[in-house]
């Protein structure tokens, strides 16, 4: 009704200049014809404006699926607002949202074949190039030294891990319990990986297992990295009592720089001998960890922890956003994803939580269960989440380093776990 209207005072306002053309024409005609021009020159200005109309991003909105389009784009927005407003994640979140606007404004064609949001996807997204950029970035980002100083925090970050697994046969279970849902075993399995909060190995597992939902899995692991400081808490009270929040923990050990740069070089010869199929991922993030630790090539280290990430940090989330085109997201299988995610993710933080109880019972260093949650690869969101919840129950409980030795640890499980899932479906 409002569309018909619209473009009914549009037709109105161009025939109303029809008089003032019939004028020059008949000025530069005589009188002979000008009826049959005026005529001529109304169609044509007719057409033209009907024409101008379909193609406006209004009539566009009213067309089909144009409901849809807008919900996605007030999703769009809501992403940007928790990006600026509440903080989480801007880096990831601003540009997912700015994208997710774009696919979906009718007519702009930025996500259809040729557009170049769809470019982005394809040359940096499909092919796991950006992923596998964005793992060279970390790795010259982060510091192993925690890890070292106490690698028994290397369990809790495998603990982590098992909310992978875990959604697997959640995928594979609402499968069968849902008609309108159908994944197959490699569907499953790159959905699973969403549990290790882990953004660019859930892209690079999906382009591997399950190129069509790609965009969907890219989404929700994005979306879940950014919401850490809100679903994690919850979690961490409900399954930790006041008093081992309280705990404090010992200032780590030095470590040296020989063990620093030994450590890179060794993960990368054990992952090639034990699984070669997570390679790719490992063999980036050590690569970056390499560059940050030998101390000979500051300038590589600079420009992978700061110039080369930021870039490919924009166009991932420019890629990620083109996905959130309502046609392709508002899916049973893409809301189903979702779900699975939040799951995932929600079984991986408590996995680690109760591994490190349950240390507890056999260790006589005790350690703060808190920093369980860590396990999650979101570095260092989960580490910094984990120190906040820490203080809160105690003002002099710094957990943020020790935080860190399981979440570095859950960077390497979530690649490593990938490469399980590569060499069980048959992606590699």
């Amino acid at each position: 009704m409002i569309s018909s209207i619209l473009r009914k005072l549009i037709l109105l306002l161009g025939l109303a200049l029809v008089p003032t053309l019939s004028v020059a024409d008949e000025k530069a005609s005589g009188p002979e014809g000008s009826a049959t021009s005026e005529s001529a020159e109304a169609r044509t200005v007719k057409e033209s404006l009907d024409k101008l109309w379909k193609s406006t991003g209004i009539n566009g909105f009213f067309e089909k699926n144009g409901g849809g389009k807008l919900a996605m784009i007030g999703i769009g927005l809501l992403l940007i607002y928790l990006g600026i407003s509440k903080g989480f994640e801007p880096l990831l979140l601003i540009p997912i949202g700015f994208g997710g606007i774009l696919v979906n404004i009718p007519y702009a064609g930025v996500g259809g074949e040729g557009g170049f949001l769809y470019q982005i996807f394809h040359v940096g997204i499909e092919t796991g190039v950006f992923p596998l950029l964005i793992f060279l970035g970390v790795g010259s980002m982060t510091d192993f030294g925690p890890l070292i100083a106490n690698p028994k925090t290397a369990l809790l970050g495998a603990a982590a891990q098992f909310g992978i697994f875990t959604t697997v046969l959640g995928a594979i279970w609402l499968s069968g319990s849902v008609e309108s849902i159908n994944y197959s075993m490699q569907d499953a399995g790159a959905i699973g990986i969403i549990g290790g909060a882990d953004g660019p190995t859930a892209i690079f597992l999906a382009g591997k297992l399950a190129p069509d939902l790609l965009g969907a899995i890219a989404v929700a692991a994005y979306s879940y990295m950014a919401l850490v400081p809100i679903i994690q808490p919850p979690i961490m009270k409900l399954l930790t009592t006041e008093a081992e929040r309280k705990i404090e923990m010992k200032q780590l050990r030095h470590v040296s720089k020989v063990e620093k740069i030994v450590f890179p070089l060794m993960v990368l010869i054990i992952c090639a001998l034990l699984l070669p199929s997570a390679t790719p991922l490992v063999g980036m993030l050590m690569l970056g960890n390499l560059f940050r630790e030998c101390g000979v090539v500051e300038r590589l280290s600079k420009t992978a922890a700061n110039e080369l990430i930021n870039i490919v940090t924009i166009l991932l989330g420019l890629g990620v956003g083109s996905k959130l085109a309502a046609d392709k997201f508002l899916q049973p299988e893409t809301l189903g994803i979702l779900a699975l995610g939040l799951v995932a993710f929600a079984i991986g933080t408590a996995s680690g939580l109760i591994l490190a109880r349950l240390m507890n019972l056999f260790s006589k260093e005790k350690i703060n269960p808190l920093i369980g949650s860590a396990g999650v690869s979101a570095v260092p969101m989960a580490a910094r989440v984990a120190n906040r919840v820490g203080m809160e129950a105690n003002p002099q409980n710094f957990l943020l380093m020790h935080a860190m030795g399981p979440n570095v640890a859950g960077v390497i499980g979530s690649a490593v776990a990938a490469g399980v899932l590569l060499s069980l479906l048959g992606g590699g």
